[in-house]
């Protein structure tokens, strides 16, 4: 979700506490010693942590426990965002697995009677020099892009 909201330059969030920041032993966010108001299953952003920035889903005990100055958005990312992050997921997991086509160093191919050429897009996110999934969701994602 990290990946999907730093390209769509929309964090969809609601509100935010900056100051010290807690993350304790079971996951629970803190804010100058006050509990930050996230609802269980709440998405929401760190910003600052030595071991926790990004975003994550209310409560993550897999987050360190640690303090540091910083900031927690509390996010409220809409079902179609969940569902195209999804999307997205299984698509790199499919095409940017290390045995897939798209990791192959070669551009195209011949041999035997057989030959295969990747496609030609190319930007700075792309796979090997083929297409990445930014280029194959790129109008579901400039409609919820912020400019």
């Amino acid at each position: 979700m990290t990946e999907l909201c730093q390209e769509l330059r929309n964090w969809f969030d609601r509100a935010r506490y900056i100051g010290s920041i807690t993350i304790g032993p079971d996951g629970g966010v803190y804010c100058n010693g006050i509990a930050v108001g996230l609802a269980e299953g709440q998405y929401y952003r760190v910003i600052g942590s030595t071991f926790a920035d990004g975003v994550h889903i209310y409560p993550d005990a897999d987050n360190k426990q640690e303090s540091f100055d910083g900031a927690v958005w509390a996010m409220a990312v809409p079902p179609p965002v969940i569902k195209l992050a999804a999307e997205i997921a299984a698509w790199r997991t499919k095409y940017e697995a290390p045995d897939a086509a798209s990791m192959s160093p070669f551009m195209s191919e011949s041999f035997g009677g057989y030959s295969y050429q990747k496609g030609s897009a190319f930007t700075s996110t792309n796979i090997s020099g083929g297409v990445g999934w930014q280029n194959v969701f790129a109008a579901r994602l400039n409609a919820l892009r912020k400019i």
